[in-house]
This record gives C-alpha cells, structure tokens and sequence, in this order.
C-alpha cells in the first residue's frame, strides 16, 4: 500500500465513527480544483515536483500507529488519490478490520469490480463516491478520458444499498453551471444521501489556473437543494 498521507483523529469523515484517514497515493484523474496534487500526481516522472517534499509512510508505520489507537478512534477512512488503484486494498482491508475497527471506502467509482467485491466480503461499513459531473461534462471536470459505464456501475451498486454510501460533488464556478446540479439529481435518481461542496481554493490545487477562485456562494447552492429536498430528501450543502 502506498502511503502519501495521515490524519490521526477525525469526528466528520465517518458518519458515526471517531476515526482516523489514511490517504493513498496516485489517481486515475486529474480534477482541476483538486487540493491534494501532492497524491494526485505520480511520485516519478514529469510531475514529480511533490516527491521530496511529501515523504510516503511505510504500511509498517501505519499499523504501529493504529494499533496504538485502539480505544480512542473505531474507525478508518481510506481515502485518496484513489484507493482502488491499490493492488493490496483488500489485504489492507483485511489487515485493519482484524483489529477491530470500522472501514469506510471513499472512491471515484472508476472500478466499480474492486467496490462489489469489498461490499460482498463485508470488508467495508460505508462507502464515499465523488460524482463529478453531469456525465455528459464528465472528462471536462476531471481532464482524462473516461469510462461512464463504470461510474453507472458504481452508482447502481451503491443505490442497491448493501452497504451504507454517501454521494458528494464538488461543485467548481467555470466547470459547472447551476442547472448541472439538476441532471446530476436525475442521473442520481434515488440515492438517499448526496452532499455538494463549496470547492477550497486557497491552496496548491492539480491546475492551478483555479486557484483562488471565487466559488458558488452558500445561498446559491441553498436555493437548488431546497427545490431538490422535494425528491431527494437526502441532498444536502456541505460547507
């Protein structure tokens, strides 16, 4: 497993869990207004600029450190980059739930497979799925090529409610519309949670061109989720 990060203690990430957040390193895309290029992008080749100064943590490391919070946190979040580009995920998986505590999955929902087979083994509790886009706007938001019928499988899987799952979108002035919001609620259809999110600007982002630009404000957002609450009484701002 490849390390890029650590948060010791969280009381927001994991509905119902004190937790702590190991991010892995490496991603499949490449969002514009994504915070965190130092597990983005690859440790080798041209964009490499993060290598030196974001050390990894050993997987060693790692479980000394969570052995060492039993009794204080019951829970951990995978997070990313994006986890299910790890080819040892489950034996990790596997790893953390002999000791006990709760795992929650967030995902971009590229290998809906590698989901499945995580929720059939009840080796996660929750599972977190960025919905980028409208479809139709997918590759524009994310900046590579991309395969929709494995972002439909993952939704589907996750609207099947085998496992407890929250939908999030970050919503970016320049890569979405107001009016975005209401074909993601369609192609959404049913899902009993879906939270968007004012993007965070203020720091090194994948494409910097959107730094510190201005975001959709509160009360705009509010407006939407008021109309969209009559359907889907799940969908929520998240400041």
């Amino acid at each position: 497993m490849v390390i890029g990060g650590l948060e010791k203690i969280s009381l927001i990430d994991f509905p119902g869990n004190i937790a702590t957040v190991v991010f892995t390193k490496s991603c499949n895309f490449r969002c514009h207004f994504c915070y965190n290029p130092m597990l983005v992008l690859p440790i080798d080749g041209g964009e490499s600029k993060y290598k030196e100064n974001h050390p990894l943590i050993s997987e060693d490391d790692f479980f000394l450190f969570l052995e060492s919070r039993a009794g204080k946190v019951n829970g951990v979040v995978i997070s990313g980059g994006e986890p299910t580009l790890q080819a040892d995920l489950k034996e990790f998986i596997v790893k953390i739930k002999k000791l006990g505590f709760n795992v929650k999955l967030d995902t971009n929902g590229t290998r809906p497979e590698i989901i499945e087979d995580l929720i059939s083994e009840k080796l996660i509790d929750y599972v977190a799925m960025d919905f980028k886009a409208p479809l139709a706007k997918y590759e524009k938001v994310v900046s590579v090529k991309v395969d929709l019928s494995a972002i439909k499988k993952s939704v589907q899987l996750l609207l099947e409610n085998k496992v407890p799952y929250e939908f999030r979108t970050t919503l970016v002035p320049g890569l979405h519309e107001l009016e975005d919001i209401y074909q993601m609620a369609e192609e959404l259809t049913g899902a009993e949670k879906w939270f968007l999110q004012k993007f965070k600007s203020n720091t090194d982002l994948v494409n910097n061109e959107f730094k510190n630009q201005d975001s959709f404000s509160s009360s705009e957002i509010e407006k939407i989720v008021v109309e969209l609450k009559k359907k889907m009484p799940g969908c929520d701002l998240r400041e």
